[in-house]
């Protein structure tokens, strides 16, 4: 969720999903419109947790371990298998995605301010919504959990929320996550002022061989990520207070922060993210791939747990993710390189209020599938309406509470 670009005297076009005001004419809307369809990812990949058949079963209370419902605040009786194929192919890629797209606007908007103001800057865009979230947003969403439980009263689920030892985040742990990859960002810029623009330099030599890219790419998050994974159980979160990150991934994803500094510091476009590149004009190949890699991944996931997870199964199974993570995250970028090249005024809207419709969505995700645990739905039918709901739902709040002045110059 990168945040303000702005030149003086310059028109100004805000984009609330990337928490973001950017020159016109310089703003990248194929990097705004995949920004805001991973937002909506995000919103379908928690309205169908409640409907995948790995779902744990319903807490016995929210202080008992392990404590699922963090993950899985309601769990629905009615299942599709198709949701498990959907999340698990999101979670190879989408949030690794989302910190690389972060990272695009950072070493030119550091440039222009100076550590001091991009830090007020970053604190208010996305420390500000992480409280206001944390506070508010995630009791509202975890309280259908203590619902779901069989207890009932603010009082009791305060008491037992209090107890927790933690404050559950939800989602808004990529909100304080990027923030605090932003200030590891300001912290270089500091220390070396130009090193962005050169590491920049070095890929976009590669930008001519995609395929190039990808093998850095895939290199560089391999080697922080497998050891991790190794040492850590991939599942396993670290958690003080309201502050949490998956700890296998953290420093996966403080890389592809890294590498969207550097992409973005050489100029989108004339590097890997040229509309006109060899990515984009071969994108069906890389949809192609990303399939593949995909159902490769799938496989060797079978097969690893098959095979007591031993250790090299497990490396390899890491490495996959990496491949997967990789490819996918390239095809998307040039898809919409290719394909969302013209502004239209509802992927517009959309984009402006995607930062907002991330950070409320939980609550509405968590009310709505409450509210549907006794329809007589399938699992399919279910998700969908849980969708469909919390997209236009989370859209229009947020369009109201941008009315709010204060509130609009944040999100």
């Amino acid at each position: 969720m990168s945040l303000t670009q702005t030149v003086p005297g310059l028109p100004e076009i805000k984009t609330a999903s990337a928490g973001m005001v950017a020159p016109q004419g310089q703003y990248n809307v194929s990097i705004g419109y995949l920004r805001a369809f991973i937002t909506l990812l995000v919103l379908a990949h928690h309205a169908m947790l409640a409907y995948c058949p790995f779902s744990p079963p319903v807490a016995q209370s929210l202080t008992a371990q392990p404590r699922w419902w963090q993950a899985f605040p309601v769990v629905d009786a009615q299942k599709w298998s198709g949701f498990s194929v959907l999340v698990g192919f999101n979670d190879t890629f989408f949030m690794s995605l989302m910190f690389f797209i972060s990272g695009l606007f950072v070493s030119k908007s550091l440039q222009r301010k100076g550590t001091r103001d991009f830090l007020g800057d970053r604190m208010s865009r996305l420390g500000l919504p992480f409280l206001a979230a944390a506070a508010i947003i995630a009791p509202l969403a975890y309280y259908p959990s203590y619902l779901q439980i069989g207890r009932h009263g603010a009082s009791g689920f305060w008491k037992e929320w209090l107890s927790l030892g933690s404050w559950p985040a939800g989602p808004a742990w990529f909100v304080w996550v990027l923030l605090g990859f932003d200030c590891i960002a300001a912290e270089l810029f500091l220390l070396r002022p130009d090193w962005a623009e050169r590491a920049g330099c070095f890929f976009s030599r590669l930008s001519r061989r995609p395929i190039v890219f990808l093998g850095s790419l895939i290199g560089i998050s391999a080697a922080v990520y497998i050891p991790m994974a190794m040492h850590f159980n991939p599942l396993q979160w670290t958690q003080v207070g309201p502050f949490a990150f998956q700890t296998s991934r953290i420093l996966h994803y403080l890389v592809y922060f890294l590498i969207g500094i550097a992409v973005g510091a050489y100029r989108l476009e004339r590097g890997i993210l040229a509309q006109g590149g060899n990515l984009a004009r071969s994108w069906w190949l890389w949809a192609i791939g990303a399939v593949v890699a995909y159902a490769m991944a799938s496989l060797v996931y079978i097969a690893a747990i098959t095979r007591a997870a031993s250790p090299s199964w497990q490396a390899i199974l890491d490495f996959s993710f990496t491949v997967t993570c990789g490819t996918t995250s390239l095809a998307f970028l040039a898809v919409f390189l290719r394909f969302a090249r013209k502004p239209r005024a509802i992927f517009d809207n959309l984009r402006d209020h995607a930062y907002g419709m991330y950070l409320i969505h939980y609550a509405f995700v968590s009310w709505i599938q409450y509210a549907l645990l006794k329809a007589h739905l399938s699992g399919l039918a279910k998700g969908t309406v849980v969708f469909c709901s919390v997209v236009a739902l989370s859209w229009v709040a947020t369009c109201a509470l941008r009315r709010i002045p204060l509130v609009a110059r944040v999100i």
